[in-house]
């Protein structure tokens, strides 16, 4: 279920955005391993780790497999369209 609460910080929303472009090349679902987001956001292993486990906590992201991330929601997407 989506925390429709959590508020994403600076660092999160820059990893989000990378599983939207993702989703905006052509695929109904934005897909990431932590490697390709350290390489396109430039930013520390440790802190990628970080903004991923709490994505996940927050159900905005979903862990597909060890070391396979797939976008699931950003609810604020969605308030946008309504």
């Amino acid at each position: 279920m989506v925390n429709e609460n959590y508020t994403p910080s600076e660092e999160e929303d820059r990893i989000l955005d990378v599983f939207k472009e993702g989703r905006d090349e052509g695929s109904p679902w934005g897909y990431a391993t932590p490697r390709h987001l350290r390489e396109v956001t430039e930013t520390k292993k440790g802190n990628i780790e970080y903004y991923l486990r709490q994505l996940t906590s927050a159900g905005w992201l979903k862990k597909v497999t060890r070391g396979f991330y797939k976008f699931v929601s950003d609810p604020r997407e969605e308030s946008d369209e309504h």
